[in-house]
């Protein structure tokens, strides 16, 4: 069975979206538009983003207008959406909402990802979620060079040292890459 791997990108100060939910902070650093290999999970099988996310990447790149776009990114994997909302999808991307608890429909989330990693994209709350339930085994960040001052925190949760053993630090470009795996309770 996989990882399940909350990994991302935060500013210094520890957001991952700022005030309007956007990115384009990070896109400014150079690299961030287009991160280095070891930035990015190797072998994700299945994507899992909250409705936020979700809806910020249709909007950034036009995916439904431009539906080729969307596997730039995700390839040709499973993204589930966790949402309370009916959203579009982009043609030809296999694209699952989900709503309710996490626990409910991590089952389909982990046939879906047919024993390789399950990397949960964003936001901090759904990751959250799955730490809550003891399913998160990973975090890995990156940090970039910015300070947003408010926005979407990287976690929203507390979380004592005793649950999380740092995996390994690195520099990688402009980014701090920290990677810790996380003890379940």
């Amino acid at each position: 069975m996989g990882r399940i791997i909350f990994d991302t990108a935060t500013s210094l100060d520890g957001f991952i979206a700022d005030t309007d939910n956007s990115l384009a902070w990070l896109f400014a650093v150079d690299g961030g538009a287009e991160p280095d290999e070891q930035l990015l999970p190797t072998d994700a099988g299945v994507l899992v983003e909250g409705s936020t996310t979700y809806e910020w990447v249709l909007a950034e790149s036009d995916i439904l207008a431009h539906p080729e776009r969307w596997r730039e990114f995700h390839g040709d994997r499973p993204t589930f959406v966790f949402t309370t909302r009916d959203l579009p999808a982009p043609a030809g991307a296999d694209i699952r909402f989900v709503s309710g608890a996490v626990a409910d429909a991590l089952p389909a989330i982990r046939s879906a990802a047919d024993g390789r990693d399950i990397w949960v994209v964003g936001g901090g709350d759904l990751a959250g979620q799955f730490l809550d339930i003891g399913a998160l085994d990973e975090i890995a960040v990156s940090i970039a060079p910015v300070t947003l001052g408010a926005g979407a925190p990287l976690l929203p949760r507390r979380v004592e040292s005793d649950r999380l053993r740092l995996r390994s630090a690195q520099a990688v470009g402009p980014f701090a890459r920290l990677v810790y795996t996380v003890d379940a309770r």
